[in-house]
């Protein structure tokens, strides 16, 4: 069999919404990377559309399906872990152990070797955005800077989560740079207004590009786990990080403008998944 990477993806699972671990999984199996979705919440729909129906993942069934895939030996092989949305500082700290281990691996499982030779942990700190704040408990928000983040490989923020976890206010591209480079790891930020236009950032120590374009209004829920997932996958196939990034905003931009052109309340991550192979687009990311 031919190996192919394996991700752990810990977020919500929405039955009707096509958003959190629900569409990193789409966006990362259309990449031919293997996935093991351990949902942190089991809703009905967004929220953003009223109740949505379901509720928190128990902290001991969340501890009972990340044990029974370390039963089966998939964490020693497990490539990526990308963490998402939490609805309990209890997943969090479940979620710093799993990630422990991952790194201890072994990198084989009954003769099945890893595809990379270490792993990759992302983790999306889902805390909030402007203009409303957090939306989740603080003692989450925390969790997530504290247990988390230090243990990333890349964050990615949006331009509030970016202020929040630094603790720095952001005026301009520059100090977003700055507050981004204070964190111990690269950072792809999205969300940034700029020209009139949005755009998504990618910063590390040695360099930092920006790619933008005009807004899409009234965009679908899902658009920044969609770009943390078609980025990932880039990465994971060695692309280095102008390419990840120009290619991962030119997935998600074309798959919101299909929505748009469709009028579908939701990104059409089935009907265009063609869209999330080859986006059909071409953008050009800009040193900063």
């Amino acid at each position: 069999m031919k190996p192919m990477p394996l991700a752990l993806i810990l977020s919500s699972l929405v039955a009707a919404s096509r958003v959190g671990g629900g569409v990193s999984e789409r966006a990362l199996n259309a990449a031919k990377i293997d996935t093991m979705l351990v949902p942190t919440v089991l809703f009905g729909r967004h929220p953003g559309w009223g109740p949505p129906g379901g509720g928190p993942v128990e902290q001991d069934l969340f501890e009972g399906v990340l044990s029974g895939i370390a039963d089966q030996g998939l964490l020693d092989i497990t490539d990526i872990v990308l963490t998402g949305y939490f609805a309990d500082v209890g997943q969090v700290f479940d979620t710093a152990a799993v990630i422990d281990v991952v790194r201890k691996g072994k990198r084989i499982n009954q003769g099945v070797k890893a595809y990379a030779p270490r792993p990759m942990v992302i983790v999306d700190p889902v805390m909030g955005d402007a203009p409303g704040g957090l939306y989740v408990p603080a003692a989450i928000a925390a969790g997530i800077k504290d247990q988390l983040i230090p243990r990333a490989d890349l964050i990615t923020p949006n331009a509030f989560e970016l202020g929040h976890i630094t603790g720095r206010q952001l005026t301009d591209l520059a100090s977003m740079v700055r507050a981004a480079r204070s964190i111990d790891c690269p950072c792809l930020v999205s969300s940034l207004p700029r020209h009139g236009q949005i755009g998504v950032m990618y910063v590390d120590q040695d360099e930092a590009w920006i790619v933008t374009h005009d807004r899409v209004p009234k965009a679908p829920n899902g658009t920044g786990d969609l770009l943390t997932a078609a980025f990932v996958s880039a990465i994971a196939f060695g692309a280095d990080p102008k390419t990840a990034l120009e290619r991962s905003v030119a997935v998600t931009l074309a798959l919101v403008q299909q929505a748009r052109d469709w009028q579908a309340p939701e990104l059409p991550v089935v009907a265009a998944a063609h869209l999330l192979r080859e986006p059909g687009l071409s953008l050009e990311a800009e040193a900063l």
